[in-house]
C-alpha cells in the first residue's frame, strides 16, 4: 500500500468524489436504452475487434449495460450498491475507491484485448467478434459486494426482505458462485471473470498482513501462550515443609498455623509436627 500512499499525495485531488453516483446514473441509462432502444445496444458492447474498426467508442460504452436486474428490483438494486459504494468509499478513501472501482474496469478492458490477441494469433490471423458477450458489468458489481462483506462482515441484509443473513455468508456465496462458473466456463468466461476480479485479487492479498503466518510469527505465539499457561497455573495452597500443593492430590488439606510467627501453611501431615517458627 505504500505506493497507492505516493500516488494518493500527487494525484488524490483528481479522484472523483461519490463515483457510485456516476455508475447507477450510467446503469439507469442503460437501462433506458435496453428496453426502449434495445437495438442500440448491440452498438455498446465491449469488442475489440470493432474498436481496432474504429469504433473506440466502445471503451467505454460498455459501462452503460448494466448487470442482468429485474425491473421490478430495480430501485431496491440501485438504492443497495449505492449504500455498497459509499461504505466502501468512506471505508478506504475516495482515491482508493476510485482505483479500486475504475483498476477493475480498466482490467476488464485489457483481458478482453488480450483474449482477442490469442484467438488472433491461434486462429490465423480470423477475427473474432464474440469477444463483448462474455464482458460486462456483471462482474464489476460482484466485485464491489465482495469487497464490500471484507470490509463489513456482519453487516445484515434482509434476504426477500424476510430473513436476516449476514454480508459475509452472502460473499462467500458469490465467492463459490464464481468459482463453480469458472471452472464450468470457457477461456472466454475464464478471461473475463478473473481480469474483472483483479482489482479484488490485488486489494485482498495487498491489504493482509503475513507477518502474522510467517513459521517466526508463529513459533513466537505458541512460546507466548505457553508462557502465560504457566503463568496462569498459580497454586492457591502449599506446605512449607514438604513443599505439597493442591494438585498433588484432592484429598489434602492446608492450614495456617497461629502459631508461627508469619503466614505459613502446613499440609495435613505436617500441621502438628512442625516446629513453630519464631522470630527473634
Amino acid at each position: 500500500m505504500g505506493f497507492l500512499n505516493k500516488m494518493e499525495r500527487k494525484f488524490g485531488k483528481y479522484a472523483i468524489s461519490n463515483l457510485t453516483f456516476w455508475l447507477l446514473g450510467a446503469w439507469v441509462v442503460g437501462f433506458i436504452i435496453q428496453y426502449t432502444m434495445p437495438e442500440v445496444q448491440r452498438l455498446l458492447t465491449l469488442e475489440p475487434m470493432f474498436i481496432l474498426h474504429g469504433q473506440v467508442w466502445r471503451i467505454v460504452s460498455w459501462i452503460l449495460i448494466p448487470p442482468s436486474v429485474n425491473l421490478i428490483f430495480l430501485i431496491f438494486f440501485l438504492s443497495c450498491y449505492y449504500f455498497i459504494g459509499t461504505s466502501i468509499e468512506r471505508t478506504i478513501g475516495t482515491f482508493r475507491y476510485n482505483v479500486y472501482l475504475l483498476g477493475g474496469i480498466c482490467s476488464s478492458i485489457l483481458g478482453a484485448f488480450l483474449l482477442y490477441a490469442v484467438y488472433f494469433l491461434v486462429t490465423g490471423g480470423i477475427q473474432v467478434n464474440m469477444i463483448g458477450y462474455y464482458f460486462s458489468t456483471e462482474y464489476i458489481t460482484m466485485s464491489l459486494f465482495l469487497l464490500f462483506a471484507v470490509l463489513y462482515p456482519n453487516v445484515e441484509f434482509r434476504l426477500y426482505f424476510l430473513i436476516p443473513i449476514k454480508v459475509k455468508w452472502l460473499g462467500i456465496l458469490d465467492a463459490v458462485w464464481m468459482g463453480y462458473m469458472f471452472l464450468v466456463m470457457g477461456l472466454p468466461g475464464r478471461v473475463a471473470i478473473l481480469s474483472s476480479l483483479l482489482n479484488f485479487f490485488i486489494f485482498y492479498f495487498g491489504t493482509r498482513n503475513y507477518r502474522q503466518v510467517s513459521p517466526k510469527e508463529i513459533r513466537r505465539k505458541q512460546a507466548f501462550r505457553q508462557q502465560v499457561r504457566h503463568s496462569s497455573q498459580v497454586v492457591k495452597h502449599k506446605c512449607a515443609i514438604c513443599g505439597r500443593t493442591e494438585e498433588d492430590g484432592e484429598g489434602l488439606e492446608f492450614r495456617f498455623c497461629s502459631k508461627c510467627d508469619g503466614n505459613y501453611e502446613y499440609c495435613q501431615d505436617h500441621l502438628f509436627t512442625h516446629q513453630h517458627v519464631r522470630r527473634g
